[in-house]
């Protein structure tokens, strides 16, 4: 073990009974009831009156303040009793403070980057278990050793000589500025979302591009501060790039995808739109593919790819009036202009029915049982679904129907019998 941190076990169980410990561990009790109240009193006052901007600094502030205002108050304690007696308590309790507020500003930042999932949960899990690891080793003394061990066992990567210990620094450097790299970015993207001056596709490529850009510029300052030549890792990349392109063209060909719809403004997100055989309304858009709801409450996930070389519906590209059908059969005996009439009214009565364009009705054809009609209306908010509205007017036309006395035809067919086939039927029976 090493020898400071066996002092310190060993002045922390000499204490042990005495005055020296009662002072310590009253100190860390009043520190931990002043840090509640401070915690309290800002969570009471100060978040609910904060703007809505200043979101994501609060929620940290606010994770990280029972500890650090418990650290503030052990570490003034420990200098103060330092005059006079040993404060290896306090001592301690300051590092598992440190731990505790890593804990919660790892979390959160997580939490502001994954999505909410089971991913995010093993995360956490695992980098919570990770730092408390690491603290319990170094207060038991067997961290110092851990390294020295790491960093004796070397090997050679061409003509530098490497041991382990560089490799896990190396890979902790590089997942830290990818972590930092990926927090800025969604910052600012939550920033370029809030600017309405802005197009809806020109924030999101903004953001996507600027995404790339940040993790690009962490992994080349990770690779510096870990040693490695750059120009060597340029070579290596350039190979790799290759070696994608070929194997993953589809991949490449959806991002590029992505990006052209994004910049020439076909698309956008809320529009209204029929791909393939899917309609609905666009929810997102990303680089690889975007996400579209159907008026069900499903949710699609399209490939870009397919939006450049398929024929794509947009029904709000310029206007987001949506038309809405409803066709029907009355009788032959119906008086045809008051159908009509009475149509356009059902559809006049009607809250979600557009004034202009106005409500149509007319006739589309002669039928077997009935003469075929229909009402053409529009609508300015498809996203709420079609169905309902046409079971509303439905209804309607068949409240007004009965009032009116038109009817609604069954299917039906006339069968005609020849008298001449009916005598030779006859003819056939007698000789059989």
């Amino acid at each position: 073990m090493n020898s400071r941190i066996d002092i310190i076990w060993q002045e922390i169980l000499a204490d042990i009974g005495t005055p020296v410990a009662g002072w310590q561990i009253s100190v860390i009790v009043m520190a931990c009831a002043i840090a509640w109240m401070i915690n309290g009193v800002i969570r009471a006052y100060v978040m609910r009156h904060a703007p809505e901007h200043w979101k994501i600094g609060i929620g940290t502030f606010n994770r990280l303040l029972f500890p650090l205002s418990m650290l503030v108050i052990v570490l003034i304690s420990k200098w103060v009793l330092g005059h006079w007696q040993h404060t290896t308590m306090l001592h301690l309790a300051s590092n598992l403070l440190l731990a505790m507020a890593a804990v919660r500003l790892a979390v959160y930042a997580m939490r502001y980057i994954i999505a909410p999932g089971g991913v995010l949960k093993a995360l956490e899990n695992t980098l919570a278990t990770l730092i408390w690891m690491v603290l319990a080793l170094h207060l038991s003394g067997v961290l110092p050793e851990m390294l020295e061990t790491l960093e004796a066992v070397k090997f050679t990567i061409g003509k530098n000589s490497v041991n382990l210990l560089l490799v896990l620094q190396g890979l902790l450097t590089i997942l830290t500025t990818i972590f930092v790299a990926m927090w800025l970015s969604r910052f600012v993207e939550n920033k370029l979302m809030q600017v309405d001056q802005l197009n809806a596709n020109t924030r999101v490529m903004l953001s996507k591009v600027l995404r790339v850009f940040l993790l690009f510029i962490a992994v080349l300052i990770a690779l510096s501060a870990v040693g490695l030549d750059l120009t060597l890792i340029s070579v290596f990349g350039g190979a790799i790039g290759v070696g994608l392109g070929f194997g993953l063209q589809r991949i490449a060909s959806n991002y590029v995808s992505g990006f052209i719809l994004l910049m020439d403004k076909s698309i956008s997100i809320g529009d209204i739109v029929t791909i393939d055989v899917h309609y609905g309304i666009i929810r997102d858009l990303r680089t690889r593919y975007l996400v579209l709801q159907k008026l069900d409450g499903t949710e699609v996930i399209i490939p870009n790819e397919t939006l450049i070389i398929n024929p794509v519906i947009n029904h709000s590209c310029m206007d987001r009036n949506t038309r809405v059908l409803v066709t029907m059969q009355v009788a032959y005996e119906s008086d045809l202009d008051l159908v009509l009439k009475l149509l356009v009214k059902a559809a006049d009565d009607h809250p979600r029915v557009l004034v202009t364009p106005e409500p149509t009705a007319i006739v589309t054809g002669f039928a077997d049982s009935g003469i075929d009609v229909r009402l053409t209306v529009w609508i300015h908010d498809a996203e709420e679904g079609t169905a309902s509205l046409q079971s509303d007017l439905f209804m309607a036309i068949w409240r007004l129907f009965k009032a009116n006395n038109i009817s609604i035809p069954y299917p039906q067919r006339e069968v005609r019998i020849l008298g001449t086939a009916v005598a030779d039927v006859k003819d056939e029976n007698k000789d059989g």
